[in-house]
């Protein structure tokens, strides 16, 4: 597994366009690996003021039409291996977390986004067991909500409307195996669009 981020020119108006429309950055990630689709999870990060795009991948990216688009002239991405990161992983660790998710509940067949702060919560509350991590109530915060509205391709008549909910704070890990296949796949729904990448930092 490799992470990697893209320092993108928040003034580029493809860049502007893209961050109301996600499906473009969907479009930037698909490119960067050629030949058959490979599992990878994306979202737009912040690094001091500046957006960024993150990508963890099983292959290195190319990400040379996503710079052209979006960046500055002669901007490079940065690319790591996991690895490293994934070894450090073991029960009883405490990691600053960050997850920028998709929070949604099924009723009457239809898929519903929580939209107030106290069911986001519980939504990640309720899914960190099985995902092989534990936080409390007062270790997380909600810091962020925006919704997405847009078409995944001109003439579709069906508007894709999805809410991005961004949660940060300390977790423990109670499970490793689990946790680090939590890691490597996300959490929720929408990951096509942004959705469910964890990132950790030790504390």
């Amino acid at each position: 597994m490799y992470l990697t981020r893209l320092r993108l020119d928040p003034e580029n108006r493809n860049t502007m366009r893209a961050m109301a429309n996600p499906n473009q950055f969907h479009g930037a990630v698909e490119t960067a690996f050629p030949g058959e689709r490979r599992r990878s999870l994306w979202r737009i990060d912040t690094l001091q003021g500046q957006p960024c795009l993150l990508i963890l991948s099983e292959e290195r990216p190319d990400l040379t039409r996503a710079a052209a688009q979006f960046c500055r002239p002669g901007t490079e991405w940065e690319t790591l291996p996991y690895e490293k990161l994934l070894d450090r992983v073991k029960e009883g660790g405490s990691w600053h977390f960050r997850l920028t998710a998709n929070p949604t509940v099924r009723r009457d067949g239809k898929i519903l986004a929580h939209t107030t702060t106290a069911y986001q919560q519980q939504w990640l509350l309720e899914r960190a067991e099985n995902c092989g991590f534990s936080l409390a109530e007062d270790e997380f915060l909600v810091t962020g909500n925006r919704w997405y509205q847009f078409y995944k391709k001109k003439g579709d008549p069906h508007k894709v409307s999805l809410l991005a909910v961004t949660y940060e704070g300390t977790l423990t890990v109670r499970d490793a195996e689990r946790f680090k296949q939590t890691l490597c796949a996300g959490i929720g729904r929408e990951k096509a669009y942004g959705m469910g990448l964890l990132t950790i930092v030790g504390v």
